[in-house]
This record gives C-alpha cells, sequence and structure tokens, in this order.
C-alpha cells in the first residue's frame, strides 16, 4: 500500500489535511487506530460527557504522579476515533487571542502571527451567528466547518453575562472576532444539531474522491531511509507492515502520539532515545519538551429556583432528551450546554485575558458524575497561560506501550496566586444582582474556604484538566535547539516528514485547542502543496486601552 501522502492520525488537523491535499488531486492515504464515530454518543452534543473515557473511543491516557497536585493521576484523554479529539471534546470553539499567534511569530514560528493565520480561520469557518451579533467580516461563511450558538434560552446563561457588565468587566458579541475581552456567547463546532467534528467537515467529503483514502491500523513509527522518511510502519490484522509514501508522510497523531512516534522513529533526545535501546537518527532535544495545558476548577452554586438543567438529570429527564434529539435533533441535546463564555485579565498590566470562563446552567462534574443537590450551576475558570512545563518520554521502545506523561501543573508559584484570583473573581461575579434571584449559597469551594491556605488545599485537590495539551514538537527556526519543527512544519533534521497538529504550538493559546488544531492543519496543507500562504490580514483586534493600569 503506498500513496504521495501518508497522514498518521484522523483527527482535527490530519483530517483538514487530507481534505486540501485531496481537493488538490493528491492521492493521499489516513492512518487512524479508531474506528467509525457512528452513533447517539458522539453525534449528540448533549451526550459530551459519554465518548470520554469509554475505551472504544478514547486512548485512555493518565499522567504519572503530579508532584504538585499531592501525587494525583489526572486523566489525559485523547480522541481514538475518526475526527480524533475533535469526536469527543466539548465542541467549544475559540480561535484564541491575535497576541497569541504574535507571541508563535515573534518566538520563531514566522508567518504564523494573527494577520498570517487569520485567513486561515475565515477559510475554515462557516459561521451562523444566529442573530446574537458579531461582525462578519472577522468570519468565514463559506468553510467546511459549521459553527453555531446555543439558544441561550436559559435564565442563568443570561444572568452570567449581565453579572459580567454589573462588575464593570467588557461585554462581547462575538470573542471570536474583533474583541476577545469580556463576557458574552459561546460558539460550538454543532451543525443542524449534531456535533460537526473534524471527520464529519473534512474527513467524508475527502473520502468521497477516489485520491483519499482511510487505513485502519496502529501506527508504530515512521520508516527512515538515508535521512529520508519513506513510509509508515503499522499494525494491521495482528501483522506488521509498511505502508509507503511517494512524497512526504505527515505525522498529525496528538500532542501525546506525535512526539511519541518521533522517538521511536529515531527523532528526539538522543540520550533518551538511547536509554531505550533506540538508535538516534536525528538528536532533537525539544521532541516532548514544552508539553502544556489549561487547568480549571468548578465553582459550583446551589440555586434557589428550579432553572438549571438538573430537571433532566434522571432517567425519565434522559429518556425525553434523548428520544427527541433521535426524532428532530432539537431539545437540550442539540447543544453543548456551554452557551455563555468570558475572558478577563486577572490583572492591570496583564495586556490581553489570561483567564477563560465557561458557564454551565447545572452543577456538575465534565464526566457527568456527582450531580449536587438539585439545582445549580457552576464557572468552569482557569488561567490561559500556565508557566510550568512538562514532558513526554517514553515509557519502553516498545510501540504498545504508552507514553509517560507528566505535565508538571502548578509548579510556579505564580499558578497558585493566578488560581486564588480565579476563585475571588468568580465569587465577586456570582455576588452581583444579575444572580440575585438565582443564588442560594456555593457548594464548592464552600463560603468556608477563604484563607490563601484554604483555597490552595482546594486547589490542588481539585484542579482538573480542561484537556488541552499540546506544545510537545514546537515550530521554530532551524537554528532553535529546542524548536522540532519549522514554521512550514518540516520535522528538523528528516526530509520528507511533517508534523502538523497541537503538538507545534509553541505556546498555548487563549481557550480551548481545537480551533487553533484545525487552522494548523489547514495552514500547512498550503506549506505542503508549496503554495503561496493566503495574503495577510491586518484587521486590528481590540485590546483594552488602559490595560496598563486597569483590571477591568
Amino acid at each position: 500500500m503506498k500513496a504521495e501522502y501518508v497522514i498518521v492520525g484522523a483527527g482535527s488537523a490530519g483530517c483538514a489535511m487530507a481534505y486540501r491535499l485531496a481537493e488538490a488531486g493528491k492521492s493521499v492515504l489516513v492512518i487512524e487506530h479508531g474506528g467509525t464515530d457512528a452513533g447517539p454518543l458522539i453525534q449528540m452534543p448533549g451526550a459530551l460527557s459519554y465518548p470520554m473515557g469509554m475505551k472504544r473511543y478514547d486512548w485512555g491516557f493518565q499522567t504519572e504522579p503530579e508532584p504538585h497536585l499531592g501525587g494525583r493521576r489526572l486523566a489525559t484523554p485523547r480522541g481514538k476515533v475518526i475526527g480524533g479529539s475533535s469526536s469527543i471534546n466539548g465542541m467549544i470553539y475559540v480561535r484564541g487571542h491575535a497576541l497569541d499567534y504574535d507571541h508563535w511569530r515573534d518566538t520563531g514560528a514566522d508567518g504564523w502571527g494573527y494577520a498570517d493565520v487569520l485567513p486561515y480561520f475565515k477559510r475554515l469557518e462557516n459561521w451562523h451567528h444566529g442573530g446574537h451579533g458579531g461582525d462578519p467580516a472577522w468570519r468565514g461563511t463559506d468553510g467546511p466547518l459549521h459553527i453555531t450558538r446555543g439558544k441561550r434560552d436559559n435564565p442563568l446563561t443570561r444572568a452570567f453575562v449581565e453579572a459580567g457588565r454589573q462588575a464593570g468587566y467588557e461585554v462581547t458579541d462575538d470573542y471570536n472576532g474583533h474583541q476577545q475581552e469580556g463576557f458574552g456567547p459561546f460558539d460550538m463546532t454543532v451543525w443542524r444539531g449534531r456535533r460537526w467534528s473534524a471527520a464529519n467537515a473534512y474527513l467524508k467529503p475527502a473520502l468521497k474522491r477516489d485520491s483519499c483514502d482511510l487505513v485502519r491500523a496502529f501506527a508504530r513509527r515512521v520508516v527512515i531511509e538515508q535521512g529520508r522518511a519513506t513510509g509508515v510502519e503499522v499494525e494491521r490484522g495482528g501483522a506488521i507492515e509498511v505502508i509507503g509514501a511517494e512524497a512526504e508522510v505527515i505525522l498529525a497523531a496528538s500532542s501525546i502520539n506525535s512526539p511519541k512516534l518521533l522517538m521511536l522513529s529515531g527523532v528526539g533526545p538522543a540520550e533518551h532515545l538511547a536509554e531505550h535501546g533506540i538508535a538516534p537518527i536525528t538528536d532533537r532535544a525539544g521532541v516532548g519538551r514544552n508539553l502544556q495545558d489549561h487547568l480549571e476548577l468548578y465553582i459550583q452554586a446551589a440555586a434557589s429556583q428550579p432553572v438549571s438543567l438538573f430537571r433532566y438529570w434522571n432517567l425519565v429527564g434522559k429518556a425525553y432528551v434523548g428520544a427527541r434529539w433521535l426524532l428532530s435533533r432539537t431539545g437540550p441535546g442539540a447543544s453543548n450546554q456551554f452557551e455563555s463564555a468570558a475572558f478577563i485579565r486577572s490583572r492591570a498590566g496583564v495586556q490581553y485575558p489570561d483567564i477563560q470562563y465557561h458557564f454551565l446552567p447545572i452543577a456538575v462534574r465534565y464526566d457527568g458524575q456527582a450531580a449536587a443537590e438539585g439545582h445549580g450551576f457552576q464557572a468552569h475558570v482557569g488561567p490561559m497561560r500556565s508557566p510550568s512545563r512538562g514532558e513526554v518520554t517514553l515509557r519502553s521502545a516498545d510501540p504498545n506501550a504508552p507514553p509517560r506523561i507528566c505535565f508538571n501543573y502548578m509548579a510556579h508559584e505564580q499558578d497558585w496566586i493566578d488560581f486564588r484570583r480565579c476563585i475571588r473573581l468568580t465569587r465577586e461575579i456570582f455576588s452581583q444582582d444579575a444572580f440575585a434571584p438565582f443564588y442560594k449559597r456555593e457548594i464548592q469551594p464552600g463560603e468556608n474556604v477563604t484563607s490563601d491556605d484554604a483555597l490552595d488545599d482546594f486547589i490542588r485537590d481539585n484542579v482538573e484538566s480542561a484537556y488541552h495539551p499540546c506544545g510537545t514538537a514546537k515550530m521554530g527556526r532551524r537554528d532553535d535547539p529546542m524548536a522540532v519543527v519549522d514554521p512550514q512544519c518540516r520535522v528538523i533534521g528528516v526530509d520528507g516528514l511533517r508534523l502538523a497538529d497541537s503538538s507545534v504550538f509553541p505556546r498555548i493559546t487563549n481557550g480551548n485547542l481545537n480551533a487553533p488544531s484545525i487552522m494548523t492543519g489547514e495552514k500547512a496543507a498550503d506549506h505542503i502543496l508549496e503554495r503561496m500562504p493566503l495574503a495577510a490580514d491586518n484587521s486590528e483586534p481590540w485590546i483594552h486601552p488602559n490595560w496598563s493600569n486597569q483590571q477591568r
């Protein structure tokens, strides 16, 4: 089996590249270990807590005991299904802040500033504002990825935005447009009541072309001969074979599996490879390093009125939601229920938002467990730019062994300062008049948890990953010893090998990572096809005029 281009991973970036390469008439094989995304557990947005953590759809990775979280091991889900993590995620669409990309550019990812990536966001988007405002000039309207907004008919959803305004923050009608900073409606990758994953948007249309095929197989390593990638060794049906790549091998296997595959192929820190008996082909110190993520806490409140989604939190309610969705693709099951968002700055002197809120009109954990006592609501809150860095390393030279993952969460004093601030700012928002008709009392952390030490104990025990791992094969200049790929996504030191997924992010972006991952695949496709990049778009994003001396 062979093709001009072999893509490892049918995730957010891989599907986008498969689509663009097939569209250009190239022959493409996509290798994916996971299977079909058919069925309501993935396609129904309201069921989002189910596929994550199911062996069938999730690689099921876990961190090593995290040293600054009392030795807790945190789940690190990654999608093992067509669409990758876009098939098991929360369907939240956030481009990231303009200054995130300018930081990429300024640290060596030439050609990846905001002006350079904005045209690719527009190219991938098919944005439906649903009468909720926003400036269409900032958005794309004919791309493959449908982006919609929830109905926002729950009064708590609107109370959250009004409370932000009352607390003195900006209100924005499109955080993906001119102004990220402020409170406003969330965008989601949902279309006509269905999860609009990268598989639905990109892969299925690509597979309709004769030139694109999907291979169900487990990738073991990249075959590199005389310094050039020539194919991918896979396990399929119990046998090991090589799938040949006439032009290039492209890794898009996630920020966990892409560095693992590089290391198994002899690309990585030479000393670490030698420990596992792997002959280094090129010594790249940055492979697996620079691992970043977002952490978040759930600040939960009990409600004084029966207004939350808790009324569906029983067998009859769930049956109603499921049946209504199956029949008409409408009702609570047609939304991810994250319908209000906020991006704020933690303190004066921070130039652009460094805290994100996901507001949810029910008090429940991400995994669907531990519904609070009856009606309630919660804000997921966390800092966006933690200074802590972790790493992905090999556990053994056996491709079937999961990698070792250590995020080194909360390793810096700044992390603790930022999280305490997040909790206190959230309490202030919940205490505004807009919540007065609904607010009964704080469930978590609890009203008596106020001192720095008490807050730190709560943070250590309760902080959860937002599931945004990235950065483990960072993009940079070829003379940067920690860079793994150059700004054309070519793996430095190996010909015919590229890597394009969230691994290449030099620094984590503001918000959820699905949109930047798809954008990376879109832009990488133009580099692979040796096309002129889309013309830069110099639209000026909004920055708070008094950011240097005002927090809001």
